[in-house]
């Protein structure tokens, strides 16, 4: 009898750390605490634009991956959303008036130097964005949705109308990723590679607490 750890359970031990690190970044926790603006809130949707664009271009180029193609789903695309959240949120003009941010242009890098080309990558950060979104992201949505009187416009983003059991959807993703035939080495990469993506991400949110100082001095 084996009592191998399932790489699923593995991946998400050993990422707890950098995972919570994100999560507890000061300019999220102002944000679902009620003490960010909406300005915040849009310049945070303004972000994710640029991340999901490298992300969904690089899902593109993978689909043919016979180890990427088990999880890319159109139920999974963003961009449509945040467009139209963007939209909602600034107007028709909105793409002019967003910029990425320093971390953000390098994530962004990260996301097409790896993801678009060694699938262990693009799994790494497929997982990082997309399952936060349904876990966490749906408590940020609720919160946020009560704060700006938000009904679905704005938070488009964090709607997943063909997900209709989102715990359902994460079992299975983590029983796709136990299946994968990686061996240690590799399934060591991937998940290197996920506490990269949690550390973009805390650096995302400290650069957008550092503009939000710098535009308040």
């Amino acid at each position: 009898m084996s009592n191998v750890i399932p790489f699923s359970q593995a991946l998400r031990e050993r990422t707890t750390s950098s995972h919570r690190e994100s999560e507890g970044a000061a300019f999220m926790d102002d944000l679902v605490a009620g003490r960010g603006t909406r300005e915040d809130y849009v310049s945070l949707v303004a972000q994710h634009f640029f991340i999901y664009e490298a992300l969904e271009a690089a899902t593109e180029r993978m689909k043919n991956d016979p180890v990427a193609a088990s999880f890319i789903t159109p139920k999974l695309t963003r961009l449509p959303a945040l467009r139209a959240d963007l939209a909602f949120l600034l107007g028709d003009d909105w793409r002019d008036q967003i910029v990425p941010l320093p971390s953000t242009a390098a994530y962004v890098a990260r996301l097409t130097e790896v993801a678009a080309t060694w699938n262990g990558g693009f799994v790494a950060h497929h997982y990082t964005r997309y399952l936060g979104d349904l876990s966490g992201g749906q408590i940020i949505r609720t919160l946020i949705q009560r704060q700006f009187g938000f009904e679905t416009n704005g938070v488009g983003f964090y709607l997943f109308d063909e997900i209709a059991k989102p715990k359902e959807f994460k079992d299975t993703y983590k029983e796709q990723l136990d299946a994968v035939d990686w061996d240690e080495a590799e399934r060591n990469r991937v998940i290197d590679e996920v506490m990269r993506a949690y550390r973009f991400n805390t650096e995302v949110f400290n650069d957008l607490a550092r503009a939000k100082a710098e535009a308040a001095a």
